[in-house]
């Protein structure tokens, strides 16, 4: 395909039910870890944190990362932060405003995650990227409060757009499609590098690798079940040798589509088993709405149409009861 060719496509905003995913399964995944932890905000992030605000300046003064928190140590500047956190990852899951509210989101992450560089686990450091990378994506598109508004309020017709405007308009679906293909590439580096580091270790290549960390407390939340799956040689073999093909296998996959989409299906169900099986919810939620940027708009579409359907049908039901409900008062006040 030509530059010339292809260029009209590059200049149209591509994937906006991917990005929109992307964009509720990040700010949702946050959101959720600052509610979880708010008994804990201010051991964790704030005033009472065993990592000072002093010993933070200095790492900060080498490393140059950004945080408000760096601002000022006070409690109720701490608490602002975070309120503020939580309101921003609110706004970008249900697409409020999103442009705003997503450049907000992304300062507020940084904010506190660089405020406790030593707090997460794992999935906080894709959150931080995810979170960057929205910034520059029309994520709001589609499956949004803004999207549902310019339905409401359609603006001008993009053929009466001046020439200014167009061009803009243009250069920010470019921008768009270019941050989405940097998300996919983050995806396939993430697996890449994982994969490729498991087949160096030893533990991977004996096929034992899965055994351990289901015999650590801190990462057997149901212990019962832990020692079940690992009371088998064989399943602890398959699982190990499984979990390494998978990652390595994927950035390869991706040149055949059905087999793409079979591993998605795979390892979305590899990242509810870690979120039950080693207690770490959020770090599968991050890596799921990461792959998101991977999943066909045909599957996203049919999973809007099913839950259209869904709604309908509960509505259609809740009118009927309604109904039966006045038909019966109506007989009862004839009685």
């Amino acid at each position: 395909m030509t530059l010339r060719a292809a260029l009209p496509r590059l200049l149209t905003t591509l994937a906006p039910h991917q990005a929109a995913v992307v964009r509720i399964g990040t700010a949702g995944t946050w959101g959720a870890f600052l509610l979880r932890e708010w008994p804990n905000r201010r051991v964790l992030y704030g005033d009472r944190s065993p990592w000072s605000a002093e010993l933070n300046g200095r790492l900060i003064g080498d490393t140059h990362a950004f945080t408000a928190l760096a601002w000022s140590d006070g409690r109720w500047w701490f608490e602002a932060v975070y309120l503020l956190a939580l309101l921003a990852a609110a706004a970008t899951a249900l697409g409020w405003r999103t442009r705003a509210s997503s450049v907000l989101f992304a300062l507020t992450v940084l904010s506190l995650q660089n405020r406790n560089v030593f707090v997460g686990d794992g999935g906080d450091n894709l959150v931080h990227l995810l979170a960057i990378y929205l910034v520059f994506t029309r994520c709001g598109a589609v499956w949004s409060l803004d999207a549902r508004r310019r339905a409401r309020r359609p603006g001008k017709d993009p053929a009466e757009w001046g020439e200014p405007r167009a061009v803009a308009d243009a250069l920010a679906a470019m921008l768009h499609n270019c941050a989405m293909l940097v998300i996919a590439a983050q995806v396939v580096l993430v697996y890449g590098t994982a994969g490729w580091y498991k087949v160096q270790g030893a533990r991977w290549q004996d096929g034992t690798a899965v055994h351990y960390p289901l015999h650590l407390d801190y990462f057997t939340p149901w212990p019962e079940l832990s020692g079940l799956l690992t009371g088998s040689l064989l399943l602890t073999f398959l699982f190990t040798y499984g979990t390494v093909v998978l990652q390595v296998g994927f950035p390869f996959s991706l040149a055949a589509r059905r087999l793409k989409n079979a591993l998605l299906v795979v390892m979305a169900a590899e990242h509810l088993g870690i979120a039950v099986l080693l207690g770490l919810p959020f770090f599968s939620l991050a890596m799921l709405s990461a792959d998101a940027v991977f999943v066909p708009t045909a599957a996203l579409l049919a999973v809007q149409r099913g839950v259209t359907a869904a709604a309908g049908r509960l509505r259609r039901t809740e009118r009927a009861e309604q109904v039966e409900r006045g038909e019966r008062g109506e007989r009862a006040e004839q009685t």
